[in-house]
């Protein structure tokens, strides 16, 4: 099992993400070789080593051509912030430059198009399309809007969507199983951005933050330490909010970010190894919620069900049920981790007619696991190698990469799995 953690005391943006998983031991050069796959323009990335006082560490940067810049969350941006010579900055050049760069505007539905069209595994473009989903919520919220309607610079832009798939690639690529973050700390203030002035944590973050239970710590520091897509990386990977008992590291990694401050301004990412005392205690506890529900129409289930895989839930089913007066109803059945219970139950007592759910924790075993790229005569495909307590190996493909091959090739999905081994 790959256990990761990430140290937040410096906060977390999308750039410092993928420079610590690529100073952990993330594969550069097949992140370059999937991101040159992605259909967008504008932008070169430069992957440098840097210091960060005194802290070797690894830069990702998304260097941008000027018709793309981003200058939303730069920190030389941060109001009322004096430079060296004791001046503030000129924000009436940052408000227009802000407002030159409409065409970067996405929405979501534009955003998921880019993601498929790069050649990413099926477990990248799902955390991929995650992370952006959270932002897209975090941002409909704080503009009163609906998640269709949602067309903002920050994640719309080039860097952004570079940053995110990434990430994406680069976590998939560790082969990580959990992710501890214990909380984040975030600077204090007032930020100017493309709307005007706003207060730090940014809306986007606080909303964030709120939904999937991240704690944040104060640090005094004066700006923006949390950026949006940091805080939605942290929910779409998080596990666990607290450490095992014991454990030893195995590999550290630091991402430089690209601000100032009085603090080394990094995220420390560390591949951990659990020991087997601690193991036993906490080390894979699962949640079932069930509620049983005799009195709602299939497409409201069915909406349901759509709502809770989308928010996190590692699995979700109907079992059917007779309840009292001999009335046909539905067991539903939620499996998720312990952060995301609150927002699970949320979504259960929004769109269905429960007025109570159950709980319990139950403890699993997980076989090892790791991805191999297998060659097929159709092409390479992702399969997904388990280790057996006894030391037997079983393969299994990954729907998502056989999927696209038998519709490219128009041939049955069973042509492919045969000439998958054991």
């Amino acid at each position: 099992m790959r256990e990761l953690y990430l140290e937040c005391y410096s906060g977390i943006s999308g750039d410092m993400s993928v420079a610590a998983l690529l100073d952990a031991g993330a594969d550069k050069e097949y992140l370059l070789k999937t991101l040159a796959t992605m259909p967008l323009t504008g932008y070169e990335v430069k992957i440098t080593r840097v210091k960060k006082n005194g802290i070797d560490s690894c830069d990702f940067n998304v260097v941008l051509d000027s018709g793309h810049e981003n200058h939303d969350h730069d920190m030389e941006y941060l109001y009322g912030h004096l430079n060296g010579e004791g001046h503030t900055h000129n924000f009436e050049n940052v408000h227009s430059h802000t407002h030159s760069a409409h065409h970067s505007h996405r929405g979501l539905k534009e955003i998921y198009s880019i993601i498929e069209q790069t050649q990413l595994t099926g477990n990248a473009e799902k955390l991929a399309k995650k992370i952006f989903r959270i932002l897209a919520e975090a941002e409909a919220k704080a503009h009163a809007t609906d998640i269709e309607n949602v067309h903002f610079h920050e994640v719309g832009a080039v860097d952004s969507i570079v940053d995110i798939v990434a990430f994406a690639v680069c976590f998939d690529n560790l082969h990580i199983d959990r992710v501890y973050v214990p909380g984040i700390s975030e600077g204090t203030g007032t930020i100017r951005c493309q709307h005007g002035i706003i207060p730090v944590p940014v809306p986007a973050v606080l909303n964030i933050t709120s939904a999937y239970n991240i704690e944040l710590s104060n640090t005094n520091i004066k700006g923006e330490l949390v950026t949006p897509t940091g805080a939605a990386i942290v929910a779409a990977v998080r596990t666990d909010t607290a450490l095992p008992q014991h454990f030893t590291i195995k590999k550290t990694g630091y991402g430089a970010g690209k601000r100032e401050y009085e603090l080394p301004g990094v995220l420390r990412a560390m591949l951990i190894e659990s020991n087997s005392e601690s193991l036993d205690e906490n080390a894979d506890l699962i949640y079932k919620l069930e509620t049983d529900i005799d009195d709602c129409s299939s497409e409201i289930l069915g909406y349901t069900m759509e709502r809770l895989y989308k928010a996190g839930a590692r699995e979700v089913h109907f079992l059917p049920i007779y309840m009292k007066k001999n009335r046909p109803a539905y067991e539903l059945v939620v499996i998720c981790c312990k952060e995301d219970i609150t927002t699970m139950e949320n979504i259960i007592f929004e769109e269905t007619t429960t007025i109570g759910i159950r709980r319990c924790a139950m403890k699993r075993t997980i076989l090892p696991r790791k991805i191999e790229k297998v060659s097929t005569p159709y092409g390479e495909i992702d399969v997904k190698v388990c280790t057996l307590p006894n030391g037997k190996v079983k393969r299994y493909p990954e729907y998502e990469t056989i999927k696209s091959i038998c519709e490219a090739e128009n041939v049955p999905l069973r042509d492919i799995i045969g000439n998958i081994g054991e």
